[in-house]
């Protein structure tokens, strides 16, 4: 290689080192980009989470949920909130790939549509709801998000009642056991003292009858002296 032409290899390396610090700026931007759009998205709503439309077929879902995680694993950025964002991740495609969580989530989800619909004197056959602008997809997902806040503040509801009724029967079932103890342990203090009872019983009739009658002994009656006369 001449003098001449050294100059231009190495510009074409500083290039190349440039592009490739800049791909590698871009990659952390756009993981900083999804890793925050995930903790801001509501996290009662899978899709919101995964950015997915409802309705989406499974193998949608997981092949969204493999290309996010990877953009945003633990290992694979220095950003302190990539652990948090890849658990909701999680946690919103375990959602998805249940069919009774997803059907719950896919009824609130048309319930907030009724819901919206009706708020505003429409139709099924509106023109903007069969074919919805931003505007309105925007305050169906703020009426979703009012539904599923309801929804999860009547399971927690119901759930508070059923411990609280789970409790009442488990301290009625400890007080029936702790009432059988106690009438076990007495029946046994009382069998224990059975022949104390039966001893104290016998000297008590030994002392009422007073043994040998006055005047008496060995079974043999005193004979009376005879006082002579004269």
């Amino acid at each position: 290689m001449t003098t001449s032409e050294k100059p231009v290899a190495d510009e074409a390396q500083d290039e190349l080192a440039a592009l490739d610090a800049l791909e590698k700026e871009a990659s952390e931007f756009n993981k900083d980009a999804e890793i925050d759009r995930i903790l801001k998205a509501f996290r009662l709503d899978a899709y919101a989470v995964l950015n997915l439309q409802p309705g989406v077929p499974d193998s949608q879902i997981k092949i969204q949920y493999r290309k996010l995680s990877l953009l945003i694993h633990p290992d694979k950025t220095a950003n302190p909130s990539a652990p948090n964002a890849f658990d909701r991740l999680k946690k919103a495609q375990t959602e998805l790939m249940d069919p009774k969580q997803r059907t719950h989530l896919d009824e609130c989800i048309s319930d907030a549509r009724m819901l919206l619909i009706r708020d505003r004197k429409l139709t099924v056959d509106s023109p903007e709801v069969k074919e919805p602008n931003r505007e309105f997809i925007e305050a169906w997902r703020k009426k979703t998000v009012e539904v599923l806040v309801d929804a999860e503040a009547r399971r927690r509801k119901q759930l508070k009642a059923q411990l609280q009724e789970e409790g009442r029967e488990q301290r009625k079932q400890d007080e029936e056991v702790a009432e059988r103890k106690r009438r076990r342990e007495h029946e046994v203090k009382w069998e224990e003292s059975r022949e104390n009872r039966i001893g104290s019983w016998r000297d008590f009739k030994k002392g009422a009858t007073g043994g040998p009658a006055k005047g008496e002994g060995d079974g043999k009656q005193k004979k009376k002296k005879l006082k002579v006369l004269g």
